[in-house]
């Protein structure tokens, strides 16, 4: 109890404690899910649930057969490859039309700004089913469904305010003197922005192109209106098998999206650390 105030009376102490007792149970209650999908990931049998080889840690009970099964299921590898293929493709579009609406909407004399913010952000407000079923009716004007143009478009557009976001939250902290100066040296706007602006913005922009990537990559409700038999990725794929065969396939694609998430959370805290160390050297 050192490090707690002095003042603190016994029912100071007993709130602490108690809050964070409250907050590790919570906490546990929401990672418990997610952490035993993966030991079930390696059941040898083809079940949901441990058995009791495994609950023995008998090693027979274990094996990786199912995460064979991933790179050798024609289904899975197209799932993975559509995937990847449209998260890259959709992150690049979103990052790129997200960075220039946030450079835009940072402008002091930009017009009717709050009204145009809204406007980008409601892919993440509106419910999906309802931007999905909008798409869809939109798409079959022009031949879109079942195509990967329509659903790189899609992915993008939901992933483009996740980029304004994270772009104009890095931009709150730039000096526009060092804009203007660039100005002053003869530099054309485009040159400064390119030579001056992105790369101390950098770090916000490749956060919200992860973020993007990320949208699109875990997104299956826009998936399951738009996408054809080929265009199925890998959510759609395990939402077909937990539908039409239980296989414990799943568990371990979810186990592999959980190492990419913890990966792509450490690449953000980086990214996010070394944004504070540029302000830093700015100021």
């Amino acid at each position: 109890m050192k490090h707690l105030p002095a003042y603190f009376t016994i029912w100071h102490i007993l709130g602490h404690y108690g809050l964070k007792f409250l907050a590790w149970a919570v906490l546990a209650f929401l990672m418990l899910p997610i952490v035993i999908i993966v030991p079930l990931s390696f059941n040898t049998e083809p079940y949901f649930s441990f058995t009791e080889g495994m609950l023995e840690l008998d090693p027979a009970a274990y094996s990786t057969r199912w995460y064979a099964e991933i790179f050798t299921e024609p289904k899975w590898l197209l799932a993975i490859k559509n995937s990847f293929i449209i998260g890259f493709a959709a992150a690049a579009i979103a990052t790129l039309l997200g960075t220039v609406a946030a450079v835009g909407l940072s402008s002091p004399v930009m017009p009717f700004k709050r009204l145009i913010t809204a406007f980008l952000l409601s892919p993440m407000i509106v419910p999906l089913v309802i931007v999905a079923a909008g798409m869809f009716f939109f798409y079959t004007r022009f031949n879109l469904v079942g195509s990967y143009a329509g659903l790189i478009i899609a992915h993008a557009a939901l992933g483009v305010p996740f980029v304004i976001i994270t772009v104009t939250a890095t931009l709150t902290g730039f000096d526009r003197s060092l804009y203007y100066a660039g100005l002053s040296m003869g530099a054309r706007p485009v040159k400064v922005y390119w030579d001056v602006v992105i790369p101390l913005i950098r770090p916000g922009v490749i956060s919200g192109g992860l973020f993007a990537f990320v949208t699109s990559f875990d997104e299956v409700v826009l998936v399951l209106f738009l996408a054809g038999p080929q265009q199925r990725t890998i959510p759609r794929q395990m939402f077909s098998g937990l539908r039409e065969q239980i296989n414990p396939t799943i568990l371990a694609v979810a186990t592999l999206l959980i190492g990419i998430s913890i990966a792509l959370l450490m690449t953000l805290e980086f990214l996010r650390r070394r944004s504070e160390r540029l302000r830093g050297a700015e100021v």
